[in-house]
């Protein structure tokens, strides 16, 4: 199996791609009796990361800028109105709190800043109008790379952000899209990938990953990766299911962390120029989080996240200077 890795490795760096079929093998390596493949899978992912990446890692930031009452039934959200949980609900932001963060957190080490907001997506004038202003005040007052998550968008939308100072547009695909219709069923899989798309119309990079827990397969993961890549998606954030009382997935069991070292590796040998990002609920890999650092990541979420609490900038600029990245400004 090394050998097999080895070639496959070789073949990427040499930019002829990996097969579905191949990259099945990989994903189906058995967490007991092949242990030593993965970890050897993981420095392989490693090496196509420094080949087509280099050492450069980023650090991006999120606020919760209006949370809770969202119309959508998505089975793994604290915010959904169609669930009970302690998640907080208020109002869009104000500029000065949005500014007074975001300076914060450029200060501290964080080179990304992100607003998210909770609904379905900014679909009227109204709501389009009133983030976009957010928007033009963080970039009249801090130099800092302004990434936006609000949902789904229109043409309107998305011009319009991109005019207020937008350059990356965060919309996950969140899983397959044979599976999606199991973990929501009032908007689909569809309307997400029309999302990216207009984003990427408008001008804006997009930053699109999904959630590892769901309930999906390992060929569910695959497609997702080779459906990344087909829509030329350079930023991929991994999240793994923290599950949340009062949602439906409140007792589903998280994935091991070996198997989840495994297939950030795997993203890598499919994506292998994307920025591979640590997301929301990495914390359960434990002893492993520096494995996935040394296995294909190289960008993160850091600081508190929507409904969960992340690792601190310090702590994880520390972590990273130490395993020899250089941080990018």
């Amino acid at each position: 199996m090394k050998n097999f890795i080895f070639e496959l490795k070789n073949q990427i760096q040499k930019g002829q791609g990996i097969s579905f079929k191949d990259a099945e093998i990989l994903i189906n390596l058995d967490l007991t009796t092949q242990s030593e493949d993965i970890f050897y899978l993981s420095e392989c992912a490693n090496e196509i990361r420094k080949h087509f990446c280099g050492d450069k890692f980023n650090l991006c930031t999120i606020m919760n800028a209006k949370s809770g009452k969202c119309p959508e039934n998505c089975r793994y959200c604290a915010q959904s109105a169609h669930f009970t949980t302690p998640s907080p609900v208020y109002p869009l932001t104000g500029k000065a709190e949005a500014l007074n963060l975001a300076q914060a957190v450029k200060e501290e080490g964080a080179n990304r800043f992100s607003l998210v907001t909770s609904g379905r997506g900014l679909l009227t004038t109204k709501e389009t109008l009133e983030v976009a202003a957010l928007y033009e005040h963080l970039k009249a007052n801090c130099d800092i790379h302004l990434c936006a998550s609000h949902g789904l968008l229109n043409e309107e939308s998305a011009k319009a952000l991109k005019e207020a100072g937008v350059k990356t547009y965060h919309h996950n695909l969140e899983t397959s899209r044979n599976f999606y219709h199991e973990i929501c069923t009032t908007h689909t899989y569809q309307d997400r990938v029309d999302t990216v798309i207009l984003a990427q119309e408008a001008g804006m990079e997009v930053c699109s990953g999904g959630i590892f827990g769901l309930g999906e397969s390992r060929k569910d993961r695959l497609d997702m990766a080779f459906e990344l890549k087909s829509l030329n998606i350079k930023s991929i954030p991994l999240n793994f299911l923290t599950p949340i009382e009062g949602t439906p997935m409140e007792n589903y069991q998280t994935v091991e962390p070996l198997e989840l070292i495994k297939t950030i590796a795997v993203y890598r040998f499919i994506n292998p120029d994307a920025s591979i990002r640590y997301a929301g609920g990495r914390l359960q890999l434990g002893d492993l989080e520096i494995q996935g650092i040394r296995g294909g990541i190289n960008s993160a979420l850091t600081g508190n996240f929507l409904t969960t609490t992340g690792s601190t900038i310090s702590s994880d600029k520390e972590m990273l200077l130490k395993e020899g990245f250089v941080l990018d400004k």
